[in-house]
């Protein structure tokens, strides 16, 4: 029998009471009534779909009573189109390692959104639950869709055997019981990775957890850790940094690998000049590329270049035909990579002042201009805007704190430079 470790005594007494944790017994699944919404998790300007909650021990068939359910609430209230079924709020420690699983594939199938609420604790079979209630709706805005309230506590950790279930599936062999062991090991670790696969976690999530022991938890609380699990916290504001520190944020969440924060130098791109700036980026590629064509014959036109009103005209038109250049929603910048002393620029980045989910971002590429590599959440962009390691969810302060991401722990982030766009006057603020 698969289950997921309990934490050990004494951590379950403190979690249930420090953390107002789902109880310890087996698992109910309630529907929730419909008069209002809960913390900041539902929006007021969108119909509120039905509302269920999972609280206590998973264990084997709470899957199929989910099911259940679903069936009946799919055949009463059935989704609007672009709209999850339900929201289910999940309380647990954990449980059973393939019930968890399979309600995590039951959310994903059924589209509903899975919610941790700030009073509640989510661990184990529970967290792989939560994977699966991601479902994001049509035209997302944040915070829909979003699964951690700031204030829950959400963890991972490695799976056991029931040692119990073990002796008496073979009471008088115990050549065959560490036989049935390891192909339940194998079968667990199986089970893992066929999940993540499907839910589009990154490779590593299996070893990560597998390599852990036990009693350790790996808790959900910096923004890489939730960009990797495709999660997004209710609750976060933007960011207290300057604007082109948030470029820089954006532009190294961007791009295929994130580097350093010491290595970027960012400037401002000046607002009247900022379109032709960037077309002045596409010529540049067109010239490396050697291109010829009616395209190359406008940029060599002096008024296309030195005219505003041509200017503005091109560089529409260009991102109407799908030119990789940034909508100019606000203050622009230039993000350039220090590798070894060669400075290069990396992104180009444009940022709402008003709203933390509208910003631009094109990377420049050897040939030109190209599209960010890694994309935000669809409700949630503000992510992008913190840096990978900022911690916004901080697990207990207590004597359970376990060691997540040990090269990573208590590092600082590194100052920014601040530099100068060629060619432009004045200095990042």
């Amino acid at each position: 029998m698969w289950s997921f470790s309990a934490l050990l005594g004494f951590a379950l007494a403190f979690i249930a009471t420090a953390l107002n944790a789902g109880e310890l017994h087996a698992s109910t699944i309630v529907s929730l009534p419909s008069s209002g919404p809960q913390g900041y998790f539902l929006r007021t300007d969108a119909p509120e779909s039905p509302r269920l909650r999972l609280t206590g021990m998973i264990e084997a068939g709470d899957a199929e009573k989910l099911r259940e359910q679903l069936i009946k609430l799919q055949a009463s209230s059935p989704a609007k189109p672009g709209m999850p079924l339900a929201t289910i709020e999940l309380s647990s420690l954990g449980g059973d390692l393939s019930e968890g699983i399979r309600i995590g594939e039951l959310l994903r199938s059924f589209k509903v959104v899975a919610v941790v609420r700030k009073q509640d604790v989510c661990l184990s079979a529970c967290a792989l639950a939560l994977l699966g209630g991601n479902a994001v709706r049509t035209a997302a805005a944040y915070p829909s869709d979003c699964n951690i309230e700031i204030g829950s506590k959400v963890a991972f950790h490695n799976f056991f055997l029931d040692r119990s279930a073990l002796r008496s599936g073979t009471p008088d062999d115990p050549v065959a019981s560490r036989l049935q062991g390891f192909a339940d090991a194998r079968g667990g670790a199986a089970m893992l990775i066929r999940y993540a696969a499907d839910m589009g976690l990154p490779p590593n999530f299996v070893a990560n957890l597998m390599a852990r022991p036990v009693e350790e938890f790996q808790y959900v609380e910096t923004i890489g850790e939730l960009l990797a699990l495709n999660l997004c916290l209710v609750g976060l504001e933007r960011p207290a940094l300057p604007m082109s520190h948030q470029a820089v944020n954006v532009c190294n969440n961007s791009l295929a690998a994130p580097a350093p924060l010491s290595a970027f130098i960012v400037g401002p791109i000046a607002a009247p000049q900022a379109r032709q700036y960037m077309l002045e980026r596409v010529q540049a590629g067109m010239n490396a590329a050697r291109a010829k064509g009616k395209l190359a014959d406008q940029f060599a036109t002096w008024s296309v270049m030195r005219v505003k009103d041509e200017v503005d005209k091109l560089y529409d038109d260009l991102r109407a035909a799908g030119v990789a250049l940034p909508e100019l929603v606000g203050p622009t910048f230039e993000v350039s990579l220090n590798q070894s002393g060669r400075v290069r620029p990396a992104c180009y980045v444009s940022l709402s002042a008003t709203d933390p989910d509208r910003y631009e971002v094109v990377l420049q590429g050897e040939r030109g201009l190209t599209e960010a590599i890694r994309k935000p959440l669809a409700n949630a962009r503000r992510m992008f805007l913190f840096d990978r390691l900022t911690v916004v969810n901080q697990r207990p302060s207590s004597g359970l704190r376990d060691i997540v991401l040990p090269d990573l722990e208590g590092r600082q982030a590194a100052p920014l430079s601040s530099g100068v766009v060629p060619g432009r006057v004045g200095a990042s603020k």
